[in-house]
């Protein structure tokens, strides 16, 4: 589903911010990608969902190259980063409205999504109110719902559960297993290590821009914890 081949990103001044990344990620993964601050994991994912350019290497969406089909690329995708800018001058409602006119979702299927949603994050009663009224917590609902409404096969999220609630972050956790088990894939980004050990079936660690280690869940940390394992990775030089 997304395949990350040799990526390499550059800054100015010749510094990698990513260098040599291969990840695969298959669909019914749910693949965690963690690593401390300033390790590539951003710029990992803007590139994979086509904001960023990059210099080196290949990312395909099922198949397709986000470089040569940029916009095939984004129609089976979707992306939740990790301070969404939304359209402050919408209401909820209406933000909601112009993502499904994007995707030429049916006045019928919005509606009955729209609900489903609303409800499961207990959004309803404020999608009629601006944005701009809202808080950080209700800003990252809305950009989960808006995220789902044209069932996306692959989900790409950077830090989705800051700002949620305990109760909203136990239905996206939900929504992200359901996605993968029927067949779809997700790649996220978290410093929250308990929730990748016990959500992911697949793991990256990265580090200073480069791969240190990657695989199944249990077989990548083994005996120990993966907050022992990831401490013990960016403590060796």
């Amino acid at each position: 589903m997304l395949s990350i081949k040799h990526f390499t990103k550059s800054y100015k001044g010749g510094k990698k911010a990513v260098d040599d990344l291969t990840i695969q990620v298959n669909k019914g993964d749910l693949y965690g990608f963690i690593g401390h601050n300033g390790a590539g994991k951003t710029t990992t994912l803007k590139a994979v969902v086509g904001i960023l350019d990059f210099e080196e290497g290949e990312i395909e969406i099922d198949g397709m190259s986000i470089k040569k089909d940029p916009l095939g690329c984004k129609s089976k995708l979707a992306y939740i980063p990790d301070n969404p800018d939304l359209y402050e001058h919408l209401t909820g409602i209406q933000y909601l409205s112009f993502v499904a006119d994007i995707y030429g979702i049916s006045q019928a299927d919005r509606q009955s999504r729209i609900q489903k949603y609303g409800d499961l994050f207990e959004l309803t009663g404020s999608l009629g109110d601006l944005i701009s009224s809202y808080s950080h917590g209700m800003k990252q609902k809305l950009a989960i719902i808006a995220a789902f409404m044209h069932k996306p096969k692959l989900l790409i999220l950077d830090e989705p559960f800051v700002g949620l609630d305990p109760k909203a972050a136990h239905t996206l956790k939900q929504l992200m297993k359901e996605m993968c088990e029927n067949g779809g894939a997700i790649f996220f980004s978290t410093h929250v290590l308990e929730v990748v050990e016990k959500l992911c079936n697949k793991i990256a660690i990265i580090k200073q821009g480069q791969l240190v280690a990657c695989g199944e869940t249990e077989e990548v940390k083994g005996s120990q914890s993966l907050e022992d394992l990831f401490m013990e990775l960016i403590r060796h030089e």
